[in-house]
């Protein structure tokens, strides 16, 4: 039977009740006297102890400790918490040819949030492409295609305006938190390492920054190979890896697979799956609640080349807050993916 805490109240009765019974053998303390005030502070005093004692039991176990203790848990298992990751690629930028863009210009986005140049480019053609990195990690560095940049120091004969080029700054991570750290603990625990078995290469893929979700495939290319694709589901506005953090992950597990396996990390290619709901009641705090449940599904249950039940999509949308009755036309069956491919949110048509 687990012990219940007892609550400051439970404990000034007891400390009340033992100076009454067993200590004066009187009928009770007088109302703010001194013996009142004394049962009250030692109450008190029980009261952080126990409260001492409580968060003490909670750091016994990687499933309930606080996030120092769950570092420390971690590191005996040689988890480490992911470091935040710098959202990088590539901006555009227009004015006189010749002009050198040094490296490490800085630009500024319209939040405030600044990117550096990483090495020194040319305006050829009236235009110059650099590539770029966030000065902060984090995913709030990451930023669409044709985002606007602004010089932070002017350039003579360079515009001080740029735009991030095609594909975005994309890969940035913020630092692992708790839920996810915890998860790869136990999963470290439950799943101990055996040199090579498809848990491992989901764990090493995992271990990188910014990695969320991975999926390990035996046999990919024949015997002995092994293919690895894996998403980014923090990264917006894609969960789609991008070719350098493939090429990360690449190395990441090559350094630790065994030296017999060959393996090929890819990333997997987004299936947009969009919905057609008649939704009642129809406002904008159900439709936003609908939508932030199917959100949430496709990141728990899609996988490339999986299957996503008609049930689970129906479900979803049943239990968003305030929903009380729907009709979902689009789709009509379970949601088949390709190999290779795995779905993500789309649009949703409200008919």
């Amino acid at each position: 039977m687990p012990f219940a805490r007892p609550s400051l109240q439970d404990l000034r009765q007891r400390v009340e009740a033992d100076l009454v019974g067993a200590v004066l053998g009187v009928g009770a303390l007088l109302r703010r006297s001194l013996l009142q005030i004394l049962a009250w502070a030692v109450a008190a005093a029980a009261h952080l102890l126990h409260g001492h004692l409580e968060w003490n039991s909670r750091q016994l176990f990687p499933d309930t400790a606080d996030a120092a203790e769950l570092d420390r848990w971690a590191s005996l298992y040689g988890v480490l918490r992911k470091a935040a990751a710098f959202a990088q690629g590539s901006a555009t930028f227009t004015g006189s040819n010749g002009v050198l863009i040094p490296a490490g210009t800085r630009m500024r986005r319209a939040d405030a949030a600044e990117y550096a140049t990483d090495a020194d480019a040319v305006v050829a053609g009236g235009t110059a492409t650099a590539a770029v990195t966030a000065v902060l990690a984090g995913t709030a560095g990451n930023a669409p295609a044709a985002t606007a940049l602004t010089l932070t120091s002017p350039i003579a004969g360079l515009s001080s305006s740029a735009v991030v080029a095609a594909g975005g700054l994309i890969d940035g991570a913020d630092v692992e938190d708790d839920t996810a750290l915890r998860a790869r603990v136990i999963a470290r625990i439950q799943q101990p390492p055996q040199g090579g078995a498809a848990d491992d290469y989901e764990t090493w893929a995992l271990e990188v920054s910014g990695v969320t979700r991975a999926w390990v495939y035996s046999e990919y290319l024949g015997p002995g190979t092994v293919g690895v694709t894996f998403v980014m589901d923090e990264q917006t506005p894609s969960i789609i890896p991008s070719a350098g953090k493939v090429d990360e992950v690449q190395d990441y597990i090559d350094a630790r697979r065994p030296v017999t396996a060959a393996v090929t990390v890819f990333a997997p290619v987004a299936d947009a799956l969009n919905f057609t709901i008649d939704l009642t009641p129809d406002t904008a705090a159900v439709r936003s609640a609908v939508e932030a449940a199917l959100q949430d599904l496709l990141r728990r249950e899609a996988s490339p080349g999986g299957t996503l039940l008609i049930s689970r999509i129906r479900e979803a949308i049943s239990t968003a807050a305030g929903e009380s009755d729907h009709v979902l036309t689009t789709p009509t069956a379970n949601v088949v993916s390709t190999a290779g491919q795995i779905k993500v949110f789309g649009v949703i048509t409200w008919s």
